[in-house]
């Protein structure tokens, strides 16, 4: 039996629930992957609202679930091999627990594992405008490693559908973690 890889995706209390749900989505999809999946309170509450989705619906999305204040789960721990994580969307009150190694939950405990056992940290922060603690923290992220990609559309493609839109950004996102998901996107090719 082969070993699947294996990847965490974090959904958090900003706008964008549909980030995290469209990337479990996809991996549910693909043989060679296991998925992960950890979500706040507030992130829940996003779910309900901007999804009209339930918990038990988004758990069937996952392989394995883990508990918000599970800080004594698998990917708590840097000798439980992961890809990585994808914290979509990421609330701000996240990015700064991760930004300065306040592991208070299992979401900054994971990113923190992550980033300490040198493997991949996406975030895709959801907030606008930034003030500076968001971008000193975005900074600070960048230092160690981690990579900022906020959801932002590519209007190269011409899509007029949010759903073609946020399938662009999860697919370049799931990409940089070694997910072969060209079918969600159009790489430039340029002119």
């Amino acid at each position: 039996m082969i070993q699947k890889r294996r990847l965490v995706i974090a959904i958090t209390g900003a706008t964008g629930a549909i980030y995290g749900v469209r990337m479990l989505q996809f991996l549910r999809s693909q043989e060679e992957w296991e998925s992960h999946l950890v979500i706040s309170s507030a992130g829940l509450i996003n779910l309900k609202y901007e999804l009209e989705m339930t918990r038990s619906a988004l758990y069937e999305l996952a392989d394995v679930v883990h508990g918000i204040n599970d800080v004594a789960a698998s990917i708590a721990s840097g000798s439980f091999k992961t890809e990585g994580i994808i914290i979509a969307p990421c609330s701000m009150k996240t990015l700064a627990a991760v930004a300065h190694g306040f592991g208070d939950n299992l979401i900054s405990r994971a990113a923190d594992v992550v980033l300490k056992e040198r493997r991949k940290l996406i975030l895709m922060p959801r907030e606008t405008p930034l003030n500076l603690a968001h971008i000193r923290n975005m900074a600070s992220v960048t230092e160690m490693g981690g990579v900022i990609f906020p959801p932002m559309p590519a209007f190269y493609s011409k899509s007029n559908l949010i759903t073609e839109m946020v399938d662009d950004g999860v697919g370049r996102v799931l990409d940089m973690m070694g997910v072969d998901a060209k079918e969600l996107f159009t790489p430039w090719e340029g002119l």
